[in-house]
């Protein structure tokens, strides 16, 4: 299989995922630029390589969930997307998601063909350093308290000084350039509220799993700011 062909059919791979329901031939040939002839072997070739897409000429065909990737399918932009956001999380994230994400490149790198791997050795993609106040949170803690759906016991401190102790449902970590932010249900407010990471004095996690799902709390969030949902 020559590269251009190996290629040519991550972008029929990539297609075929945004589609849950069986899509023409015709469709997944305009979409990834080749013949109808052309897209009829490729998907031949991806079914014989293992990936279980279901369908015949003129009934369209869907992708089912589960069919991974060798490592040197990685497209150049895959690798630059992954070099980018790995140095992103290493700036701009606590110290063990930084280190979770320098270890996870080098695992990745560690799988790949020599001429991919040179890639991400010599990327020029840089991120720049963070300016930010430092987290008095252990933003660790909260992101297992977040997974955990566990209900937080904050003192925070806003901006005039004040101090206050809440009950949060803690559902979401916003990462900025210059804050990061717990976005919560809080039980003293009956709302959704943001708290600045460097702001909160101490925050215990009370192993009480509170009574709605991170899921729907942060759906009904997305609407309330007006933010689209994932397609």
């Amino acid at each position: 299989m020559t590269v251009a062909r190996s290629e040519r059919l991550l972008v029929l791979l990539q297609v075929m995922r945004r589609y849950r329901h069986p899509v023409s031939g015709k469709t997944l040939a305009a979409e990834t630029g080749v013949s109808l002839r052309t897209l009829y072997r490729d998907i031949a070739s991806l079914q014989a390589q293992g990936a279980l897409i279901e369908g015949e000429a003129g009934l369209g065909y869907v992708l089912k969930p589960g069919f991974m990737l060798p490592p040197m399918m990685f497209s150049q932009e895959e690798i630059e997307a992954l070099v980018l956001g790995s140095r992103w999380v290493a700036k701009m994230a606590d110290e063990r998601l930084a280190a979770g994400a320098v270890d996870a490149l080098e695992k990745i790198a560690a799988i790949l063909p020599s001429d991919l791997k040179a890639e991400i050795d010599n990327s020029t993609l840089l991120v720049a350093g963070p300016r930010r106040q430092e987290d008095k949170a252990d933003l660790a803690l909260i992101r297992k308290t977040i997974r955990s759906e566990h209900i937080l016991d904050l003192a925070y401190e806003d901006e005039s000084g004040t101090l206050t102790q809440r009950r949060v449902w803690p559902f979401a970590l916003g990462f900025f350039d210059s804050v990061r932010v717990m976005i919560v249900w809080c039980e003293m407010r009956e709302g959704f509220r943001h708290f600045r990471t460097d702001r909160i004095i101490s925050a215990v996690s009370t192993e009480e799993r509170y009574p709605r799902r991170r899921l729907v709390l942060l759906k009904e969030w997305r609407e309330m700011q007006g933010i689209p949902l994932p397609t």
